[in-house]
């Protein structure tokens, strides 16, 4: 075979750092346009991204050429340094330092985009923090939660 083709699906979750409920619902639509933005410079695909004041949700494809944590890195770095920009209220923004990225399959992508979508009232029954240690142990991954906050 002379070409190389993949469809690989992602679902990326990241916070802000110390979880802290700085996005606003004003600047929330800019950072997802801004963030797909990012993403189709690096050869992604967005599908959806949405989130909270304190963590963010994308569902994306991961490009042959780039590796993930090179990809979470240009998006963190950059929507960090645009937020930055939108006012005072942001001059301290930063993301936390880890993420969490899980594969999901073909047959999944749209019960995901709804999940992504409805984070607002998801999360009105759910912290961040439960949702996140959820996925976690719903991909059987190992952790020491000591280290997931910092």
């Amino acid at each position: 075979m002379s070409q190389s083709l993949t469809k690989i699906y992602l679902h990326i979750i990241f916070g802000t750092k110390n979880r802290e409920k700085v996005i606003d619902q004003s600047t929330k639509p800019e950072l997802i346009k801004y963030m797909a933005g990012i993403l189709k410079k690096i050869d992604c695909a967005p599908i959806k991204i949405g989130g909270t004041s304190n963590h963010m949700h994308l569902l994306t494809t991961l490009p042959r050429t780039n590796s993930l944590s090179d990809i979470i890195k240009t998006t963190k770095i950059e929507s960090s340094k645009w937020i930055k920009t939108k006012g005072r209220h942001y001059q301290n923004f930063h993301w936390q330092k880890g993420y969490g990225a899980f594969l999901v399959s073909q047959s999944h992508v749209d019960k995901v985009e709804n999940y992504i979508l409805n984070q607002e009232e998801h999360h009105k029954k759910k912290t961040f923090k439960e949702e996140y240690l959820e996925f976690l142990n719903k991909y059987k991954i190992e952790y020491d939660e000591k280290y997931i906050w910092e």
